[in-house]
């Protein structure tokens, strides 16, 4: 009766730890599973690898184009400014090179200026035109602003006596030409003119000859014009 009893218990305990062993059997992983997943692992991170490679090789050519466009940019920005400065000057040589005067030795009245015991610069002070104000009232000096030929034209007028009249133009230190007259009686003219070229801050003027005089009025006899005619 006993051993009745007892075989049907060992079935069941070896039934339980049969169907218990079933379970952990599928709770664990075959390792033939467990590669393939390391498998599809590997495949995906090297997937990754070379999408990221060739993401950073786009980063670099994005990069590069970039730093060309901003090289091209501040070459295009350089030869602007350098344009600009172009414009610039050529706008400053055209404002200096508008350069002319007209000048009368009195600004009121009448009369002779000398004679003098040696050469004397003449004062040209009614001056109706003076462009540029390169041509100085108040030393009668003309300085040149620009590099270029200039044509200088001047009239003396005075009446007969015992002087003669004579004015002779001066560049610099240098007598150039000069216009000479001497009449014993009567109102007697002379005039001259000349085309120099300068450097910039070369000086012209008029100077009165030695021994000599000239006449004056508010009709304006004696008269002191120049111009620039072009630049070099």
């Amino acid at each position: 009766m006993k051993i009745t009893v007892i075989f049907p218990l060992l079935l069941l305990v070896c039934s339980g730890c049969t169907d218990q062993n079933k379970q952990i059997a599928k709770q664990q992983p075959c390792p033939q599973d467990i590669n393939a997943v390391l498998r599809e692992m590997t495949a995906t991170l090297t997937q990754q690898k070379f999408e990221m490679r060739l993401l950073q090789r786009e980063n670099k050519e994005h990069a590069a184009k970039l730093e060309q466009q901003e090289t091209e940019l501040k070459k295009q920005e350089t030869e602007l400014k350098k344009q600009e400065t172009e414009v610039d000057k050529l706008k400053q040589q055209l404002k200096v090179g508008q350069v002319a005067f007209s000048a009368s030795l009195l600004a009121t009245g009448s009369g002779h200026v000398g004679p003098f015991p040696r050469h004397t610069t003449l004062i040209f002070k009614h001056v109706p035109t003076n462009i540029g104000k390169a041509y100085n009232p108040h030393t009668g000096i003309f300085t040149a602003p620009v590099r270029g030929a200039y044509h200088f034209e001047w009239y003396i007028g005075t009446f007969g006596g015992h002087h003669a009249s004579g004015a002779v133009l001066v560049k610099n230190s240098q007598h150039i030409f000069i216009a000479y007259e001497h009449q014993p009686s009567h109102y007697g003219t002379s005039a001259n003119g000349v085309t120099l070229l300068l450097e910039v801050g070369d000086v012209v003027s008029l100077r009165l000859w030695v021994n000599t005089k000239v006449f004056d009025s508010y009709y304006h006899h004696t008269t002191f014009s120049g111009h620039l005619l072009f630049t070099m």
